[in-house]
């Protein structure tokens, strides 16, 4: 993927706005309102390169997987009595969705080694083994979630960007709690993200974000992955962000029977599904469980204006669904690779063509006519940000702003679109996502 040097593409109302190598925030004019965007930040040319080094998510004193200087990586895995021996890796040449399978060389000492022949990009990756075509974790590295099972991860450094890397800031906590969702009668199981100062300054309220995870993934991945506490922290640590409680939730359901409707990660699990009256299940379970359950155990602020959701991929998607059809309890709407952008029209979702604009938009009828009202859905409604990748096959950031056209001329004037440069379906452009889009919450 192409690395851009420092420039992004941020559109919003009826205009793109202009940006330079040197800009950090764009504005553009709309009849009513100035409005100012944050730009994320990205790799420079003139940074200095990495040296090579062991993934920062290895086991301590395990050398590999290795980022080599050049972002290639080295991978090894031993098994001497092994046949084959393959590492399974998105690179330049698969997408995000199918992890391709490489072929190791087996050394004298039963060591299997692969080296990538092209460099990797900046962010997280997950990766796994494949011996004689069992799939295995590499046991000396931490394992995540991704693509319904345990992987293996590894991280490429993106020279001169340090948004999301530990620093020595005022930190929050992350917490993990455990609360029973009665219109389901399961125990669920939360990550919950409180500021800086919250457990000390005992009298401030403050504002709440809920944050999906994707497909195939589960509440743990904001944190483990995406690093969104790091990001938070650095930005609060700047005076760039309000301090809020962020609530990261699985998005799958006890599965009950039936086809599930969504790659569900686990055995008695199935994906909560879209629309319906609430904003279907998962949106039922929000509202009459999960969002009362955080007003009662933490200090927020308990009002629409106050609260924010999103999610990436199958997350923005059901982000969408969930804050359509309860407009009287979000105000802030993020849909990172999904939701409108996927093809959302007519209640359902679709797959436009590169390029086009969701199939049959009408303003009237598309979230079962949550826009209906643009006055209503402006008043009620202070952000929605949309966001893609610019690289194919799985984003279409073409189709997003042709989205977003057709929004501004049915009188909807707070819609945000930003394009991550060089990246695809991946954590680096969620990663900026959340960047941009925590700057324009709460204020």
């Amino acid at each position: 993927m192409k690395r851009a040097s420092f420039v992004t593409l941020l559109l919003v109302l009826s205009t793109v706005a202009p940006c330079s190598a040197q800009a950090k925030r764009v504005s553009a004019e709309s009849k009513s309102a100035r409005q100012e965007m944050i730009l994320a930040p990205l790799g420079s040319a003139s940074a200095p390169a990495v040296p090579a080094h062991p993934s920062p998510y290895n086991l301590s004193g395990v050398q590999y997987p290795r980022i080599e200087e050049d972002s290639r990586v080295t991978f090894q895995f031993k098994a001497p009595t092994a046949q084959k021996v393959q590492v399974a890796l998105v690179t330049s040449g698969s997408n995000s969705l199918n992890p391709l399978p490489y072929d190791m060389v087996k050394g004298d000492d039963g060591v299997w080694t692969y080296t990538t022949k092209e460099p990797q990009s900046p962010g997280y990756h997950n990766y796994w083994m494949i011996v004689d075509g069992a799939t295995v974790l590499d046991p000396g590295t931490n394992a995540f979630i991704g693509y319904g099972h345990m992987c293996n991860g590894f991280e490429i450094p993106e020279p001169g960007v340090t948004y999301y890397d530990l620093k020595d800031v005022p930190h929050g906590s992350v917490l993990i709690k455990n609360y029973f969702a009665k219109s389901i009668n399961a125990w669920r199981r939360i990550f919950v993200y409180t500021p800086p100062g919250y457990e000390t300054d005992t009298k401030t309220r403050y504002p709440v974000l809920y944050l999906q995870h994707g497909g195939g993934e589960d509440e743990r991945v904001w944190i483990e992955m995406g690093r969104a506490n790091l990001i938070l922290d650095n930005l609060l640590a700047e005076g760039k962000v309000e301090p809020m409680i962020v609530v990261m939730e699985t998005s799958y359901l006890p599965f009950t029977g039936g086809a599930a409707r969504g790659p569900a990660p686990g055995a008695g699990r199935g994906f909560a599904g879209f629309g319906g009256p609430g904003g279907g299940p998962y949106g039922q379970l929000m509202v009459n469980d999960l969002i009362p359950w955080v007003d009662r155990n933490f200090r927020t602020l308990a009002d629409r204006s106050h609260r924010a959701m999103a999610g990436l991929s199958m997350g923005g998607m059901q982000t969408a669904s969930v804050t359509m059809a309860n407009l009287d309890k979000f105000s802030y709407i993020g849909l990172f690779s999904g939701g409108a952008a996927m093809g959302f029209a007519q209640g359902g979702p679709g797959k436009p063509a590169p390029g086009a604009a969701p199939a049959q938009f009408d303003i009237k009828t598309i979230y079962s006519g949550a826009m209906a009202d643009p006055i209503e859905f402006n008043r009620k409604v202070k952000v929605l940000f949309m966001s893609f990748g610019s690289e194919p096959p799985l984003e279409n950031p073409e189709g997003l702003k042709k989205h977003q056209e057709h929004l501004i001329a049915a009188g909807i004037k707070n819609s945000y679109v930003y394009i991550s440069p060089g990246t695809s379906h991946e954590w680096q452009t969620w990663r900026r996502s959340l960047y941009v889009f925590a700057q324009l919450l709460f204020k």
